[in-house]
């Protein structure tokens, strides 16, 4: 098991760690409609890149 020998400094560590933080997700807006989505995922709507590819049932109200 690999132990180190002399203590890491605050600047390494600090140096290392720099590249974890979080991105923001890349999001696009579709032209039809003007829904903003994931990019490269069906919108809300069930159109993906211009063409709709998933039927959207309406809700149903039970009362």
């Amino acid at each position: 098991m690999a132990v180190q020998k002399n203590r890491k400094t605050r600047s390494k560590r600090d140096k290392r760690r720099t590249h974890q933080k979080i991105k923001k997700p890349a999001v696009s807006m579709d032209p039809l409609t003007g829904d903003i989505h994931l990019r490269h995922h069906v919108s809300p709507d069930g159109i993906y890149r211009g063409e709709q590819v998933v039927g959207v049932e309406p809700e149903l109200d039970d009362d």
